[in-house]
C-alpha cells in the first residue's frame, strides 16, 4: 500500500517534529492531541515550529499541510490516513488507551507505529488482536526529527511484512531517514550504548578527578565524536532527561546486564535539576555563562562533586592542551595510549563502551552494521563502536582487557586476529555472529562514491580532485582540498574532464559533480587567497577569477549534462556551480548562497550573471502569465529593474537557503531540479537525472540580449544602501561592496535599449572582484573570517 496521508497523535516537540518532517517530505498531517481548556495544544505547537531556529520545517509554507485538532473531538479525521504515529507519554497505560480510541477510527488496513524510546513493542501491542499486531510496529525517530537521520525500527513475527516494507520506504525514501532494523529490547540500539557511554564518561570523570572541559576535548573530535562530547551533550539533551532514560532502562535491562553494574545516581544531578540547572534549556547545566557578567558570554564549567551540587563550583572554563588530543591526528589508539589525563579517561570511558556494545550484538541488532549505523545516524559518531574496534585492533583491544583483568566479549574473541571489516575483490564485508564474512549489500537506489573508490582508481586525480567512473558512461567529479575549497588545481580537474567526455559521443556522457563530504563546498581558497593578495601576486589572483569563469561557462555550455549533487554548505564558488549546472540534484539538507560580500569580495565566477538571468526568467514568466503571453511597452524587458533589485538583495545580504526547499525560493534552484532526502541515494539519482539528460543532448545557447538599467538603476540601489549605512545598518565598508556589486548587476553604463551579453556581465565582475581584492578592507575581513570563522562586521 501506498502512504499519501499521516496522523500524528501526539503534538510535543517529538510529535510535532515528527508532523514536520512528513509534511516537509510533501504529504499531509494530521496532528492531534489532548484537549486543554483554554488551549489547542496541536496548533501552538505548529505556531511554535515557525519560530523555531533551527527550523523544523524546510519551508515555512510545509506548516499548511499540518491539519490539528483534539483526540477528543477530531479522533475521526485518522479515518482516512494511511499510518498513524503515535508520540504520547511513555506511559504504557496511556498508550494503551490510545491504541483503543486510534483502533475504533482507523480503516482497516491503516499502518499503527509507536515513537516510543524506552517501552517493548512486546508490552505495547500484548492487549490487542493479532489484526492490530499485524500492522503494528516501532518506529523510533530521535530529536529533532528533520535533522536527525536515524529511525530505529522495531517489529515482531506478528508484524505483516508488507507493512514493514512500507514503513521502511517512506522513512528511508520520503523522509530522508537511514532506516536500522533493531531488536525488541531495552533502549533498541542507539540509546541502549549511547546512556552507558554517556554513564561511563560521568562515572569516569569523577573517579578520575578529570575536569569536564578535559573529558570533552579528549571524548571529542579526537576520538570521531561531535565536539560536545560528553558534558556539553548533556547539557544539549538536557540533564532532566538522563535520570529518566537510566529509570526506564533499568526497569527493563536484563538483570546481569553490565550497565546495572556502573549505573550511578547521582545526587549532585538531582539538586542541579531541582535548582533549575537543566542543561542549555535551564540557567545552565555542566557549562554555563557567567550570570554575574550578563552580555560578556564567559563560559564556566562545573567542578564536579559526586555528592553535592554548588554554584559556588562554578569555574571559568579552561581550554586544555593535552598530548592526548592532539594525537587524535594519528588515530583512535594514539590517543588511548597517550600517558596523559586525557588518555589514560579515553581509554577508561570508551574500553568500557566499546566491550559493552560488542556483548550486545546479536541480542539488540542482528548485525554489527547495524550497531554502528545507529551509532553514527543517532549520535552523529564518525564511527561506530566496531569500526573503532578496528582501529585498536581487535586482538590487541582483547589483549588490553584481559591484562586488566576483564574479559573479552564473546564476538570479540570470535573475530580473533581478524577485524570486523575487510575488503575483498573490491567490496566490503563485514564480521557475522555465524564468524563468517558477509558483504554489505546496498538498498535498491543507493549507490555510495565510498564503495566506487574500494574497487576502481581515479581516471583523473590532482591536489584538490578527483575524477571516478560510476558506471554507464558517466564521470562523478569530486572535491578532495580541504573544506572542498575550490582552486586552479579543481580548475585543472574541470578541464581535463570536459576534454576526456568531449562531444559526448565516445566512453563517457555525462558528469556529476559530488562528494560525501559533510559539505559539498565553502567556495574559493581563502587561504590561498589571502596569501598570494599579502604578497601582491595580483596576477595570480586575477587568473584564479578568469580560470574559474572559463571553466564554468565551459560546463554550462558543454556537448554534454553536467548535474550537480550537493548536500550540506554550497557557498559562494560552491553556489555557483551549482548555478551553471544543466540540473541540480540536491539532497534537502542543502544551504547554499552566494556569500562572498561577507569577506568583502562579490560573486566573480558567474554568480552574478546567473542571478540576474534567473530573476529576469522568473519576471518573464510572471509577466507571461498575467499578459496572456501578450508583449506590452512595460514588458521585463524593457523595465529590467525588478530583476536586478531582487539579484541585489539576495547578493548583498549575502542570503543563505536553509534548505532546497528553500534555495527554489531565491532561485539558487531552479523549479526543475530534484530534492533528494536521503542523502545516500542523491547520486544514484543524479546519474539517472545525467543519463536521462544525456539522450539526445542540447547545450544552452549563450544569451545575447541581457538588456540592463544601467547608471539609473545603480544610482537607485546606491540611495537604498545609503539610507542602511545612516540607520546604523550598514557599515561603511559595506557601501564599498555594495557600490561594486551594483555596477556588475546595473550594467555599469549600459543603456536599457541596447543589449549586452554574459560576457559582458563577466568582464564587470572581474574588474570589481580586483578592485575589491585589493582592498585592506577586504583583507580584514577575509581575516577575520580565516581566524575565527564569522564575517566581520565594522
Amino acid at each position: 500500500m501506498a502512504i499519501e496521508k499521516v496522523a500524528v497523535i501526539g503534538s510535543g516537540v517529538m510529535g510535532s517534529g515528527i508532523a514536520a518532517q512528513v509534511a516537509n517530505a510533501g504529504l499531509p498531517v494530521v496532528l492531534l492531541d489532548i484537549k486543554v481548556e483554554g488551549k489547542d495544544l496541536a496548533a501552538d505547537a505548529v505556531a511554535k515550529m515557525l519560530k523555531t531556529d533551527p527550523a523544523p520545517f524546510m519551508h515555512k509554507k510545509n506548516a499548511k499541510l499540518i491539519t490539528t485538532g483534539t483526540i477528543d473531538d477530531n479522533i475521526d479525521m485518522i479515518a482516512d490516513c494511511d499510518w498513524i504515529i503515535e508520540v504520547v507519554l511513555e506511559k504504557l497505560e496511556i498508550k494503551h488507551a490510545t491504541y483503543e480510541k486510534i483502533i475504533a477510527h482507523k480503516k482497516k488496513d491503516a499502518i499503527v507505529s509507536s515513537n516510543t524510546s524506552t517501552i517493548p513493542l512486546k508490552l505495547l501491542a500484548e492487549p490487542f488482536d493479532k489484526d492490530f499486531k499485524s500492522k503494528f510496529m516501532i518506529t523510533h525517530f530521535f530529536n529533532p526529527p528533520r535533522y536527525m537521520r536515524l529511525l530505529e525500527l522495531v517489529t515482531s513475527a506478528d508484524t505483516d511484512k508488507k507493512a514493514v516494507e512500507t514503513i521502511r520506504d517512506i522513512c528511508d525514501i520520503k523522509l530522508g531517514k537511514g532506516v536500522v532494523v533493531c531488536n525488541d529490547t531495552p533502549g533498541f540500539i542507539a540509546n541502549r550504548i549511547g546512556t552507558y557511554w554517556l554513564q561511563a564518561g560521568i562515572n569516569e570523570a569523577i573517579k578520575g578527578n578529570v575536569p569536564i572541559e578535559v573529558a570533552d576535548a579528549v571524548l571529542s573530535k579526537p576520538v570521531g565524536i561531535p565536539k560536545t562530547g560528553v558534558f556539553a551533550l548533556i547539557d544539549l539533551v538536557g540533564i532532566d532527561l538522563m535520570p529518566k532514560l537510566a529509570d526506564s532502562l533499568l526497569s527493563t535491562l536484563p538483570k546481569d546486564d553490565p550497565y546495572r553494574d556502573i549505573a550511578e545516581d547521582y545526587a549532585f544531578v538531582h539538586q542541579m535539576i531541582e535548582a533549575g540547572y537543566t542543561g542549555r534549556k535551564g540557567k545552565g547545566g555542566f557549562y554555563r555563562l557567567n550570570p554575574d557578567k550578563p552580555g560578556a558570554k564567559e563560559k564556566q564549567a562545573l567542578r564536579l562533586d559526586a555528592k553535592k551540587f554548588d554554584e559556588g563550583r562554578y569555574e571559568l572554563a579552561d581550554r586544555p592542551k593535552l598530548e592526548s588530543v592532539d594525537a587524535g591526528r594519528k588515530g583512535l589508539r594514539a590517543v588511548v595510549e597517550t600517558d596523559d589525563q586525557g588518555g589514560d579517561y579515553a581509554w577508561k570511558v570508551l574500553s568500557q563502551t566499546l566491550a559493552y556494545a560488542a556483548s550486545l550484538v546479536p541480542q539488540i541488532a542482528d548485525t554489527i552494521t547495524d550497531v554502528d549505523e545507529a551509532m553514527k545516524l543517532g549520535y552523529n559518531w564518525k564511527f561506530g563502536p566496531f569500526e573503532m574496534i578496528d582501529a585498536l585492533g581487535p586482538k590487541w583491544f582483547a589483549d588490553k582487557l584481559a591484562a586488566e583483568g576483564k574479559a573479552a566479549p564473546d564476538l570479540l574473541s570470535k573475530v580473533g586476529d581478524g577485524t570486523f571489516y575487510k575488503i575483498e575483490s573490491g567490496k566490503a564485508h563485514f564480521f557475522g555472529t555465524d564468524g563468517k564474512y558477509h558483504e554489505i549489500v546496498r538498498p535498491e537506489g543507493v549507490l555510495l562514491l565510498r564503495d566506487i573508490k574500494l574497487a576502481s582508481e581515479p581516471v583523473i586525480k590532482t591536489a584538490s580532485a578527483a575524477v571516478w567512473d560510476i558506471g554507464d558512461g558517466v564521470l562523478c567529479f569530486e572535491f578532495t582540498g580541504k573544506m572542498n575549497a575550490l582552486d586552479d588545481q579543481v580548475f585543472d580537474a574541470y578541464q581535463k574532464s570536459i576534454k576526456l567526455i568531449g562531444d559526448g559521443s565516445g566512453d563517457y556522457k555525462a558528469l556529476v559533480i559530488h562528494n560525501e563530504g559533510t559539505h559539498f563546498s565553502a567556495g574559493a581558497n581563502l587561504g590561498l587567497a589571502m596569501f598570494a593578495a599579502n604578497i601582491a601576486l595580483w596576477p595570480q589572483i586575477q587568473a584564479l577569477v578568469d580560470g574559474g569563469q572559463k571553466v564554468y561557462q565551459q560546463l554550462k555550455h558543454a556537448p554534454f549534462p553536467v548535474v550537480s549533487a550537493p548536500s550540506g554548505m554550497a557557498l559562494g564558488g560552491g553556489c555557483e556551480i551549482l548555478l551553471h549546472s544543466d540540473h541540480v540534484q540536491a539532497h534537502a539538507e542543502t544551504y547554499c548562497g552566494l556569500v562572498e560580500v561577507g569577506v568583502g569580495v562579490l560573486p566573480a565566477w558567474g554568480g552574478c550573471k546567473e542571478m540576474i538571468l534567473r530573476y529576469m526568467a522568473e519576471e518573464q514568466d510572471n509577466y507571461d502569465k498575467a499578459t496572456g503571453g501578450k508583449t506590452l511597452w512595460f514588458s521585463p524587458k524593457n523595465t529590467p529593474m525588478g530583476a536586478v533589485r531582487k539579484a541585489f538583495e539576495l547578493i548583498a545580504m549575502a542570503t543563505v537557503a536553509k534548505s532546497a526547499q528553500e534555495a527554489k525560493q531565491y532561485k539558487y534552484l531552479k523549479d526543475t531540479d530534484g530534492i533528494t532526502m536521503n542523502r545516500d541515494r542523491l547520486l544514484f539519482d543524479a546519474k539517472q537525472k545525467a543519463l536521462e539528460l544525456a539522450k539526445d543532448y542540447k547545450a544552452p545557447e549563450k544569451v545575447e540580449d541581457i538588456r540592463l538599467p544601467g547608471p539609473g538603476g545603480k544610482m537607485a540601489l546606491d540611495l537604498a544602501v545609503d539610507d542602511l549605512r545612516t540607520s546604523g545598518k550598514a557599515t561603511p565598508y559595506d557601501v564599498v561592496v555594495s557600490e561594486s556589486v551594483a555596477r556588475v548587476l546595473t550594467g555599469d553604463q549600459a543603456d536599457w535599449t541596447q543589449p549586452v551579453s554574459e560576457d559582458h556581465i563577466l568582464k564587470l565582475e572581474r574588474e570589481e572582484f580586483m578592485k575589491l581584492v585589493k582592498n585592506n578592507g577586504t583583507m580584514d575581513r577575509i581575516e577575520h573570517m580565516l581566524t575565527t570563522g564569522k564575517p566581520l562586521r565594522n
